[in-house]
């Protein structure tokens, strides 16, 4: 390869990762705005007429909603995204997105169309489930797939990145609201502008990604004609092990990552009575820390291997789970803030190097569907299930330890997965 065609290499591979860093960043911002607005305000709106406990458990009900519909998109893009390419699909998914959020902001709430509300609540969820299905592959493989072998885990952290810029955004937004106008005025009409401003970000999102050129790795695949014609049975038939082992890998972090981010909001809010701006700014603190861990993460995969530093991580977020309840307990907004930004390192431990790991167990010619699949059906298992089950857990037994044993024990079930995936660093030119 000549100097030119190294520097243009660069040029391109530093547009693709800022794409998809962007572009993350502004489908996790619609995806946790929802999370973060289900925990807080939705139970109060949609389902005030019922007792508040239940409201939140039919309001995390809505929740799931997104995440049963995550691999519904992942099996849909993921089709397209390994038949015509990983460029165009991220267009469609980031508009899809960005229409739904918006919509959500304009929605009548139970007292002017009763359950109504909650009926399109729940289509609109699924809707975003859809995007973030076809999100996240596209992403990681824009970046990883424009990378040279040895920086692949570094380089796919960035699309990673997403999350918690995305968790920072709607966190910010929300306590911006919820601390500029009076309690009646934010659930009047303060809560909907975090969700109408979406549409300000799809289209600086869209002018980004409209600059990036496609996969070296797909055009390749394209020009030797070996395009696969079916994407989904082709997985389903020869790489389901895969598919099922990056399902278990998520989980680990998958649940932990949404009792300490959405559940933890209803335990401070409802249970400790700790106010719901100061939980919101300590959620976003610790997202904060993630911008620097996981792209450590990632660098550090590249050097000892994904698989030492992701079992790492589900050690550290397995034990530091019991550690974080008993500071929330102690209601003191410091000590929450320690233990949630502590939580964030270790999850990102994992998190990180999910990314290139997970692709680099797929071939080419249908990573966009595997990994997809595999990385979303966590949603339905793991993810989506962990702030309802987390609230019936307190309910039945009155204490956060039941919480936090349930998170540990899924970070056992990653633990156990590690072995039967691959750790391939540099393997994503595979057809």
């Amino acid at each position: 390869m000549t100097e030119l065609d190294e520097r243009l290499r660069r040029r391109y591979f530093i547009r693709a990762v800022a794409a998809s860093t962007v572009g993350t960043t502004v489908e996790w911002y619609d995806f946790y705005l929802y999370g973060a607005a289900a925990a807080l305000i939705f139970p109060r709106l949609f389902f005030s007429n019922l007792d508040p406990a239940i409201g939140s458990i039919l309001s995390y009900a809505t929740f799931f909603a997104g995440f049963a519909a995550r691999p519904v998109g992942a099996a849909i893009f993921g089709h397209w995204g390994d038949r015509i390419g990983r460029k165009a699909l991220l267009v469609v998914t980031m508009l899809l997105m960005g229409v739904s959020t918006t919509i959500v902001g304009l929605l009548p709430t139970y007292e002017r169309i009763g359950l109504w509300g909650a009926v399109l609540l729940t289509v609109l969820r699924a809707l975003q489930g859809i995007a973030v299905g076809g999100e996240w592959s596209g992403s990681v493989l824009m970046a990883g797939e424009w990378a040279k072998p040895g920086r692949r885990g570094f380089a796919t952290s960035f699309a990673q990145m997403g999350s918690p810029l995305g968790a920072i955004m709607a966190n910010g937004a929300l306590s911006i609201m919820s601390s500029s106008v009076d309690e009646a005025a934010f659930f009047d009409w303060g809560w909907r502008v975090p969700f109408l401003a979406s549409i300000v970000l799809i289209v600086i999102g869209l002018w980004v990604r409209l600059g990036t050129l496609e996969s070296p790795v797909f055009a390749a695949i394209k020009a030797e004609r070996k395009i696969v014609r079916a994407p989904v049975v082709e997985v389903l038939k020869t790489n389901w092990r895969e598919v099922l082992m990056t399902m278990l890998l998520r989980t680990g972090q998958l649940a932990p990552f949404y009792i300490t981010t959405t559940y933890i909001l209803t335990y401070g809010t409802q249970v400790l009575g700790m106010d719901r701006g100061d939980l919101l700014d300590a959620v976003s603190i610790r997202a904060v820390g993630s911008l620097a861990m996981l792209p450590l993460a990632g660098h550090l995969s590249d050097r000892f291997g994904r698989k030492r530093i992701i079992g790492l991580g589900c050690v550290g977020t397995g034990l530091w789970v019991f550690v974080l309840f008993a500071l929330m307990n102690t209601r003191s907004v410091p000590l929450v803030v320690l233990g949630l930004f502590v939580d964030g390192m270790v999850q990102d431990l994992q998190y990180g190097p999910q990314a290139a790991i997970i692709a680099e167990n797929f071939p080419a010619s249908r990573r966009y569907t595997g990994s997809g699949l595999g990385y979303h059906l966590a949603a339905i298992t793991a993810g989506g299930p962990a702030p309802a089950l987390s609230t019936y857990l307190f309910l039945t037994f009155q204490s956060s330890t039941a919480i936090a044993t349930y998170a540990f024990v899924t970070t056992l079930v990653s633990l156990a997965t590690l072995p039967f995936l691959k750790d391939q660093a540099g393997s994503l030119d595979r057809v």
